[in-house]
Parts: structure tokens; C-alpha cells; sequence
């Protein structure tokens, strides 16, 4: 593919999303990057490897833990699709949020945290506290909460486009020019809008995460994350960076310690076998997302007008409280609902009387998953966490998959009728 922008018009987010691989170079003509499961890297002069170590050679491999040709040909997949400048491949998505909290802050730093974040994420923020790193949750739908909430040890914002599963969205706009304009990094969980609906470069953002299994990855078959820097934060004013990670790029400062750090030390490293499912269930990443928001609008507005269902959370609803942010930034809605019972104690019966959507955690299936949510991804955090992200003892989780509207809607009928 050429990537000549003089012979012809920019190519569209998904043409270019198809035909990454032969743009970046492909081995023996294929059109798909192998998987490389070599671990070991060799060369012939000895100065290369001693490049590879201290930066001097770029694209070099040593050893797999830090990367392989398979997973840097994933990151250049998601830098193109998020329009940055880099990005840093993980095992998981919590492999990916912990690496940038743990591997740019430490003891005395301060982090805002939207209070509508996954239940997992909940649970790393007290972990980052235990340690030293000071949090505060503030609702991150207001811009006034998180400028109220900052202090002069604040390094980072931290929010998800939308909360999961309570579907709030923070005023991404305003935040990120509040974080421009005080010098924080504004970090961004991407994962359940996908950089097909949304960018979030748009609203400033410094680093985008995404959780590679969901809408990306998109067949629940293969584990990963992804930490991608925008190029909108100057790394020079931040006081983290070590010594060592100081290159002549100054956009890369941040990711070469991500990557160090979080790999190199900590281990968080991507299968090149998973990295390879990933790029190849990118490739219809908006075919999938067009067609499952489509019928998460379609199932909520049904939903909605059932007698049993006493409240439905979902974007796309000129009822939710957001609709118009949600509007304005994103494509569609994505397929991430959630809907409340009319009568909780019904909560059991409800869900096992459904016959089509998978009894399971995760999201972005091409199956409808179906989760109570205070019994199982939220019944650590305890029923104070859960008032005050509004999660509902009767609230259940959909993360609609590609059946017809029509099966899931007369599927959930039954299972309401009773």
C-alpha cells in the first residue's frame, strides 16, 4: 500500500486500518505480519546490540519480554488508529493502566480520578494509595469537581469516555483544557468508545489507554492493552522522567519509560500469539462497532419502555443525563448498557430466564454478554463505593454482541415477563 499523501487523497480510518501492515512492511510479500515467537534477538556486531540497550538503534529487538516485531507492528496499529505518536503494547488493559500510574508517579504525587471508573480500576486506586500516591474521586462530569480537587503535587486525571457500567461521561472537553492549562497529564481510558467512535487527541488528552480484548481485539479470544502517548503533553515539564529516559525525542520520553518499566521490570509483556489475534480482529473494528451500537440503541429504547425495567443507562437515550455530550464527541453509543430492575429481588430470576446473552463477565464480545453488577464486578468495592458510582442492587450490565435486535429484544421479554 502506498503511503505516498502526494499520488492521492488520505486514505479512511478503516482502509488504512486493513492495510497497515503492508504500508509498515511486511517479510516475504505477506500481507500480515507473522507471529515471531522467537525470544532471543542476535546480531552480527555487537555495537548494534549495545544500540538496542541505550536507545541509539531504533525498531531493534533484545528480548521479547520488552517487545517483538509481531506486537511492534500492533502498537503501530494503534498509534495510526489513535493518531499519536507512539504507543506501548501490555498483556492486559490493568497491565496497561498500572504501568502508567506505577512507572510516572510515586510517593507524594497526587491523582484525580473520576469516581466512575471499572470496578478493577477501583480497586488498583487503592492500591496506588497504599503506596504512597494520594487519590481523589471526584465526579468527573463536572469540570468544577476535578479543578476543585487539584493540588500542587497533582501529576495526572485520570477518567474512562464512558463509565462502565454506569455509562456516565465526563466533560472530556473541559478537562483537558483545565489540564493543558496547569500542566497535568490528562490520561484517558478509551476502551469502551474505541478510537473508532471517538479520539480522545480531540480533547487533549496526553496518553489514551485501551483495553486490546474489548472492542479492538473484539472476539473474546486474546488478551491485551495498549498505553498510546497523543504528542499533546510536553514530557520536558514533567519531573518524573528519569535521567536515562531523556532522549533526543522528547514525545517518546514518557513511553521509554512506560516500556521499560512496565515491561522490562514489571513483566507486563504481550504474547506475540495474542498480539497477532489482536491486529487481525482490528481490521473489522468498525463494522463491529457500528452494527453492535446500532442495536444497543435499538434494545435500550425497548428496554426502556418496559414496565419491569425501572431505568435503562445508554448514551444514545435522549433521556441520559449526557446524550448531548455524548453527541457531540462520539460517533454512536457503543455496546456497553446497563438497566435497572423495577423490582431487585427479581435480580436472579431475571437474568437465568435470558437465553441468548453468555452469563459472563468481559465486553465487546460478538456474543451479548450479561452481568449482575453488585453481586459480582462490584461486590468487592462494598455498598458505599457502589452508591456513589450509582450502581443500583437491581443494575445489570449488557455489552450487546452482532445478534439481530429483534432475537434480543423478544429474548429479554420472556425474561421479563416472569
Amino acid at each position: 500500500m502506498s503511503t505516498d499523501s502526494t499520488s492521492r487523497p488520505p486514505l479512511g480510518f478503516a482502509t488504512q486500518l486493513v492495510h497497515a501492515d503492508e504500508g509498515f512492511g511486511v517479510e516475504h510479500g505477506g500481507v500480515r505480519k507473522p507471529i515471531h515467537t522467537s525470544v532471543q534477538y542476535g546480531f552480527d556486531d555487537v555495537r548494534e546490540l549495545i544500540g538496542v540497550f541505550q536507545g541509539t538503534v531504533k525498531g531493534g529487538f533484545n528480548y521479547a519480554r520488552q517487545g517483538t516485531p509481531t506486537t511492534a507492528a500492533l502498537e503501530r496499529r494503534i498509534t495510526q488508529m489513535e493518531d499519536g505518536v507512539g504507543t506501548v503494547c501490555f498483556a492486559t488493559g490493568m497491565a496497561a493502566i498500572c504501568a502508567v500510574f506505577l512507572t510516572l508517579m510515586k510517593a507524594g504525587d497526587h491523582l484525580v480520578s473520576s469516581q466512575f471508573v471499572f470496578g478493577n480500576t477501583n480497586s488498583v486506586l487503592g492500591t496506588l494509595q497504599g503506596l504512597g500516591i494520594e487519590v481523589s474521586k471526584v465526579d468527573a462530569t463536572r469540570v468544577d469537581a476535578v479543578a476543585a480537587a487539584l493540588r500542587p503535587e497533582t501529576r495526572m486525571v485520570f477518567v474512562e469516555t464512558i463509565a462502565n457500567p454506569g455509562t456516565q461521561i465526563p466533560d472530556l472537553e473541559a478537562i483537558g483544557a483545565l489540564c493543558a492549562e496547569r500542566g497535568i497529564v490528562f490520561v484517558v481510558d478509551n476502551t469502551i468508545t474505541s478510537p473508532w467512535l471517538f479520539r480522545p487527541k480531540a480533547v487533549g488528552a496526553s496518553l489514551v489507554i485501551n483495553s486490546l480484548t474489548k472492542s479492538i481485539g473484539g472476539h473474546g479470544t486474546a488478551l491485551g492493552g495498549a498505553v498510546t502517548d497523543t504528542g499533546c503533553f510536553d514530557w520536558t515539564r514533567y519531573p518524573r522522567i528519569l535521567p536515562a529516559y531523556q532522549g533526543q525525542d522528547t514525545r517518546q520520553w514518557a513511553l521509554t519509560q512506560v516500556r521499560k518499566k512496565g515491561l522490562r521490570d514489571m513483566g507486563g509483556s504481550l504474547s506475540s500469539e495474542h498480539a497477532h489475534q489482536l491486529a487481525t480482529g482490528a481490521e473489522t473494528l468498525g463494522l463491529r462497532t457500528d452494527r453492535c451500537s446500532a442495536t444497543a440503541l435499538g434494545l435500550a429504547r425497548h428496554l426502556a419502555a418496559h414496565p419491569a425495567v425501572a431505568k435503562v443507562h445508554y448514551p444514545g437515550l435522549e433521556s441520559h443525563p449526557h446524550h448531548d455530550r455524548a453527541r457531540r464527541l462520539f460517533k454512536a453509543g457503543s455496546w456497553l448498557m446497563a438497566f435497572e430492575l423495577a423490582d431487585s429481588s427479581r435480580l436472579v430470576e431475571v437474568v437465568n430466564r435470558l437465553r441468548l446473552p453468555v452469563k459472563a463477565t468481559g465486553l465487546a464480545d460478538t456474543r451479548t454478554l450479561i452481568i449482575p453488577v453488585a453481586p459480582t464486578i462490584f461486590w468487592e468495592a462494598g455498598p458505599e463505593v457502589r452508591a456513589a458510582m450509582g450502581i443500583a442492587d437491581g443494575l445489570i450490565r449488557v455489552s450487546v454482541g452482532l445478534e439481530d435486535l429483534a432475537d434480543l429484544a423478544a429474548d429479554f421479554d420472556q425474561a421479563l415477563a416472569g
